[in-house]
């Protein structure tokens, strides 16, 4: 099978761009633009930035007739092929190689800082991309030692989805008796009424209204031997007065001896 053909494609183009002589290093320490003849380029034309599979082209034409002048193949950025100087954001340094493979350094410009700026981008986000293309080759090639997590559906199994139903809100629950909820009625429907309030003397009616005084009144009267109930004491009138004075006393036939009670009714 026929490898697949690479295409070159464009990534920047300048219509100016000039190019200097530089001399040899004599050490490693870094490079100056003002030790060129910044003023007196040695060639003026156009920059093509190409890439052709993993690899980058610079490439200075001829404005007019495209005529290619030279070239620097960039396999790596910031790297050997490329370099910056130190004294300017608008110069850098070129490796140029021709088809036998020698190779010289020349410096190149532009006047435009816009323009020096893009060609810096270009090559910035061509080789980022170059690097994850890598990093997708290796995860595809290496085998995956790791479990795997099975998400599909097995054979039968189904869900269910619930879109547009609303949720049912939860019976409110009665409080409890330490609350001031009321209390549900009984299960007949009918409010039974309170019980009445029993008195310790079972033979008096019960007191709950206004309408049972009469009724007391009616009983005195009628009853003879029942004795009318003394006016109530004041707050200084001594309650056991009535039972030492000489009233009681002097009716020693109407009371009992062997009664407990001390008034008979």
């Amino acid at each position: 099978m026929a490898a697949e053909a690479e295409y070159e494609s464009i990534l920047c183009v300048k219509p100016d761009v000039s190019v200097y002589r530089i001399p040899p290093r004599a050490s490693n320490r870094s490079v100056r633009a003002a030790d060129w003849k910044l003023d007196a380029p040695d060639w003026t034309g156009r920059m093509r930035v190409t890439a052709k599979g993993k690899v980058a082209y610079i490439k200075l034409e001829d404005k007019i007739s495209g005529e290619l002048f030279a070239q620097a193949p960039v396999d790596q950025y910031p790297g050997i092929a490329v370099e910056t100087v130190s004294d300017s954001s608008r110069y850098f340094i070129l490796r140029i190689q021709d088809d036998s493979g020698r190779s010289a350094f020349i410096g190149i410009g532009f006047e435009d800082r816009g323009d020096a700026f893009d060609f810096n981008v270009a090559l910035q986000d061509h080789f980022k991309w170059v690097k994850q293309d890598t990093e997708f080759s290796k995860q595809a090639q290496a085998p995956d030692l790791g479990p795997k997590l099975d998400l599909g559906f097995k054979e039968g199994q189904t869900i269910t989805l619930n879109i547009g139903q609303s949720k049912k809100r939860d019976k409110s629950r009665p409080q409890s008796s330490g609350g001031f909820g009321l209390l549900p009625p009984p299960p007949s429907g009918k409010i039974a009424p309170p019980p009445l309030a029993t008195s310790a003397n079972h033979d008096t009616e019960p007191l709950t209204g206004g309408s049972d005084t009469g009724c007391l009144l009616d009983l005195d009267s009628s009853n003879s031997d029942t004795q009318a109930q003394p006016a109530a004491p004041s707050a200084n009138t001594d309650l056991w007065g009535d039972f030492t004075s000489d009233s009681l006393s002097s009716e020693p036939d109407k009371q009992d001896s062997s009664s407990t009670s001390w008034v008979q009714f």
